[in-house]
This record gives C-alpha cells, structure tokens and sequence, in this order.
C-alpha cells in the first residue's frame, strides 16, 4: 500500500530535522524518518547528516536501489509529499563539494584501458573515487594482480596466416564474442547515472557477457528489462547486414548470501524469474568485509566534518568506529561468516541451472568444487580488496594445473584482477581458463564517459585481444595454449606442499 500525501509534511518542517536527535530526508516523493536508523547504517550517519532535510533522491540511487527502502524501520514512512512541497525541499548535493571541477578529456584521447581510471578520477566525487579504486589494507594483493600479467611472456610463432582470426569462445555452453566479461561491480551509480542499464546495454551491443552485482543500483528486473529490449534492437539493426553470425550477450548474477537464508533465496528467484541470468556467481571470499583502508580513513573524515551542533560527541566516536570497519557499506547480516560447502545443495536446488564459485583462492578448493559437481570457479581475490596478500588469479590458475590439472577438464575456471589488457586475456586463456573478467576499467570507462565509455572500454580490449592473436600467430582460440606462453617466473612462485613443510 502506497503511504497517503500528508498535509503536514512541510518543506520548511521537514527542513529542520538534520541532527542526530531527529533527522528525516526525503526519497522518491516519500519522507522518511531515519532518526533510529543513523547508528545502523552501513556507511555511518555523516552522510545520512548530510542528506538530512533535503531531497536525497538523485544521491541515493548513485548507491542503492529502491529495494533497500524495506530495510528501514516499519514506521520510518512518515508519508508521500505533494507536488509543491516537494518542489520546494532543496536538494542533496552531498557529493558535489568533492567533486573534482575538470571534466575528463575528449574518449577519442582513450587509446588504452589504463588511460580511462585518470579520465574517471577527473570527474568523481571523492566519496565514490575511494569506494571504486581503494583496495584492502595496504593494497599489496591489487599490486600483485597488476604485477601477474607481466611475470607472463608470450612465444609468438611465424608464418601463420592470420589475416582473419576468430576470438569467438563460449561461456557456459553459451556462445561469447571474445573470451572475456564484464565482472560483477556493485553501485554503479556511484560511477555515473547510466548505472548497470548503461553497462548491459553497451554488451548488448557488442556481444559481450556480463556479470551483475547483488548490490545494484537497478532493480535486477530493471537491468533485465533494459538488456532484453537492447539486444533486440541491436538484431533489429543487423537483419540484413550480414552480422547475424556474431554471438549475442548474455548476463549473469553474482549473489552475497546473506545470515537470512530467506533473502538469498527471494534473491535467486527473483533473478530466476526474469528468465534472463544465464548462471549463478555465489561469492565465496567475502565471510566479512576485508579492511578498505582508504573508505575507512575516508568515513572517519566525514563524521568529523559534518560539523552539526549538539552531535560532536556522537560523531566523534563514530570516526573512531570508522577506523576498524564498523562503518562499512555493507549493512548487517548482509555476508554470512558461517557458510560452508553443505550450503551448496539448497543454492544449487533453487537456482536450477549453472552455478560458478566466484573468489576461489587454492587449487585444493577448485578441486573440491569440481567433485561437488560444479559448474564453474572464479579464481580471484576481490580485485585485491578483501584478503591481504591474497594470491593473484594467475597464480592459483598455475597451481591448479600443477597439483589438479584434470580439474581444467571438469569445470570451466574463470580469472579477474588487474587485467589491462586484452592481450593479457590470451595468457589467461592459454594457461586453462575460460575467459578472463574486466572490472575497474569498465567502471572507470562508465564514470567518464557514461554507456559510450563502456562500449569503448569493450572495444580496446577486443581490438587488443584480436592484435594479440594476430602478432603471437594465433588464427583462432582454439590455438591459444601452454606452450603459447612462457610463465616459468610465475611458476617459480606457486605453492608446492614439499616445500610448505615445516
């Protein structure tokens, strides 16, 4: 039942609850109440302060979508505004004081993936430049992804034909135009208002999977709606053009399951019932939330800036609590420290169809997931923002083939973190894995540039891929194995029980 327009509900009323004693702000046309809620919001009250007798409709989709609206308390609606009130509330500009002033440069400037993450810092706001770039305590793990790509070297061949090559693969028993996706990245809004509907309509066109993130700013039906209807109008455009050969986009959904069994499982039924998320991506790295250093320093900074009278004391204990990761984005219950691999058959039942593991960090587990019948393992470290000193992807995939190569034969493995390259994306795919997941350039590429960044981003890794394929002399996918690379500085490096006994 939608809440009744209240009379009462003032601008100038509603204009005067911003402290820590009374503060509402408004969202959606509804005024809400979150007095109670300050103390449990994930990110801690300074922001929620900050938005406090304003509308802070545009500021909260850059983070949530209206899903999370539920989880505030029963009686937190106080009502839906009128026209004219709502007219006259100002506006949330919370971000607007960090925003850098310049924008980013012209994208034809944009030759390489890197050059998009300086385009992006140009033009957003602190707040979601620390959320997207930071990474866990001192940021050893990111420095390892980025370094990985390097400690491989490919072999090329000579006197191959390769004025035509094919980087066509398949993901999951469905076809992909190239042997990489978009990985899974929560709050995209943060980046620009595009959001995800930018994201999965730039792989609709360009034939790109994708992964989406249980923490979306768009409602999942939204994203499956907006991909659905762009991809027929890019089938619309190719009828008769010859390019009907090319494989279609296809989405995933990566899901956090949460302490309520319940949630995970309206979750996966809601996705389910779109008809449009080809697998399920259960993250498996997250039991608690790694320590993002630079978000914790940054939240301590804002509770003591808010500068509202009367809440000093409040506040200041806050950015004490910010600094071990009391305040965080993730609100409570929403990761389960108690998961194990028995939870598998229920998530298994429900969803029905392929399920990958995303966050697989040793060869023993990939190991274990392929006995337990799964269909799928990501190998990866969170883009370096959860385990400190976690082993790059590149690295797992390594001791994978060393100590279980038969498990490269029954499943498919995946790898992200640090991938710049699509070049890069060869090495992955000739040492075993499937296909290779880009994240941050994909972000940064949206906070620039908005769905045509991202259609960009896609296509200097494409055209890097096919480059690649081209000068190392590999005509087709197929081609692309072991002995295409030299990975022996990697393999130096990777776990080896004989030598791990004390």
């Amino acid at each position: 039942m939608q809440p009744k327009e209240n009379p009462a509900l003032s601008a100038q009323e509603i204009a005067s609850h911003r402290s820590m004693s009374s503060c509402w702000i408004v969202v959606d046309g509804k005024a809400y109440d979150v007095t109670t809620y300050l103390d449990e919001h994930p990110g801690g009250p300074a922001i929620l302060l900050k938005q406090g007798g304003t509308d802070a409709t545009a500021e909260f989709h850059k983070i949530h979508s209206s899903d999370v609206l539920k989880y505030l308390p029963k009686d937190a609606c106080l009502g839906t505004l009128d026209a004219a009130t709502r007219a006259a509330l100002p506006i949330s500009n919370a971000s607007a004081d960090s925003t850098p002033g310049n924008g980013p440069p012209h994208i034809s400037s944009i030759v390489v993936a890197n050059d998009f993450e300086a385009a992006a810092k140009a033009v957003m706001p602190v707040k979601s430049w620390t959320y997207v770039s930071s990474s866990a305590n001192n940021g050893s793990a990111l420095r390892s992804n980025l370094a990985s790509w390097h400690a491989v070297r490919f072999r090329p061949r000579i006197f191959r034909a390769v004025s035509i090559v094919d980087p066509r693969s398949s993901i999951l028993g469905t076809a992909s135009a190239f042997p990489f996706y978009v990985s899974p990245m929560g709050q995209l809004g943060r980046g620009h208002p595009d959001a995800e509907l930018g994201v999965v309509r730039a792989l609709a066109r360009r034939g790109v999977h994708g992964v989406m993130s249980t923490e979306s700013t768009v409602k999942m039906e939204e994203i499956a709606a907006a991909f659905l209807a762009e991809k027929k109008k890019v089938k619309s455009s190719m009828n008769g053009t010859g390019g009907g050969d090319r494989p279609e986009a296809q989405l995933h959904f990566q899901l956090y399951i949460p302490v309520d069994r319940k949630i995970a499982i309206q979750r996966i039924r809601r996705a389910k019932a779109t008809g449009t998320f080809h697998s399920l991506w259960v993250t498996v790295d997250t039991a608690v939330l790694g320590k993002r250093t630079a978000d914790r320093a940054l939240q301590a900074s804002e509770a003591l800036s808010v500068g509202a009278t009367g809440d000093e004391e409040s506040l200041s204990a806050h950015a004490e609590r910010a600094a071990f990761g009391l305040l965080s984005h993730v609100g409570t219950g929403a990761l389960n420290a108690d998961l194990t691999w028995d939870d598998l058959s229920w998530i298994r039942r429900e969803w029905g169809g392929p399920v990958v593991l995303k966050g697989v960090q040793s060869a023993e587990d990939a190991a274990r997931a392929a006995d337990l019948g799964v269909d799928g393992v990501l190998l990866s470290n969170h883009g370096g923002r959860q385990m400190h000193d976690a082993p790059d992807a590149l690295t797992t995939l390594l001791e994978i083939r060393t100590h279980y190569p038969k498990v490269l034969e029954r499943l498919e493995v995946f790898v992200d973190g640090g991938c710049r390259d699509g070049s890069d994306v060869l090495k992955a795919v000739a040492l075993g894995a499937k296909a290779v997941g880009i994240g941050r350039p994909v972000f940064y590429a949206l906070a620039a540039y908005g769905q045509k960044g991202v259609e960009r981003c896609l296509d200097i890794f494409a055209d890097e891929l096919t480059t690649g394929m081209r000068l190392s002399g590999m005509a087709d996918i197929s081609e692309v194995r072991p002995e295409r690379v030299n990975a022996s500085r990697l393999l130096n490096e990777i776990w080896r029980p004989e030598k791990s006994r004390l």
